[in-house]
């Protein structure tokens, strides 16, 4: 965790080290590019030639851990500069209303709704009750090949059960 890229491999370029599967390097900063990127990762896979890497390359604006502020390695300006000139969100936002896609009302609106629905998420969530163990191995995977799930160790599989249908899959 404390080691640079640099310093920890001898290639950085990490989408180009899958060998005999090809790999894009991807600007996780440009909600475009990661949606062309992306595309372009599916149609590649569901037509048959096989798995791709795909490095998304980002900024992390945080430390790695509670323990790390981030401010050892690089500086508060350079965290700054890459927030105020990089950050996706705010440069999509900028780009579709350069583009007039959509106003500034529709933004604040959006935001706000957004809003509304983590709130409620985050009041849900805090007001629910953990789930059992017996509830743990549900729905790990929508068409399971195997009929357990490894548990916290790996000689302590726990069998894999269906709580529900898969509400993510067409």
């Amino acid at each position: 965790m404390g080691t640079s890229a640099e310093r920890g491999s001898a290639s950085t370029a990490f989408y180009t080290r899958g060998d005999y599967i090809p790999g894009i390097w991807v600007d996780g900063m440009d909600i475009l590019a990661v949606r062309e990127a992306t595309q372009f990762a599916i149609n590649h896979c569901i037509s048959g030639k096989g798995p791709l890497v795909m490095e998304t390359m980002t900024y992390r604006y945080s430390g790695h851990s509670m323990s790390d502020p981030g401010t050892s390695y690089r500086t508060r300006e350079e965290v700054q500069d890459v927030r105020q000139t990089r950050d996706p969100i705010t440069s999509f936002k900028e780009k579709i209303l350069t583009a007039g896609l959509v106003t500034a009302d529709e933004l604040k609106k959006l935001e706000n709704d957004i809003r509304v629905t983590i709130d409620e998420a985050v009041k849900k969530a805090k007001t629910d009750n953990e789930i059992g163990l017996d509830e743990l191995p549900c729905d790990v995977y929508s068409a399971p090949l195997e009929p357990t799930v490894r548990g916290i160790t790996p000689w302590n599989n726990l069998e894999h059960k269906r709580l529900g249908p898969a509400v993510n899959l067409h």
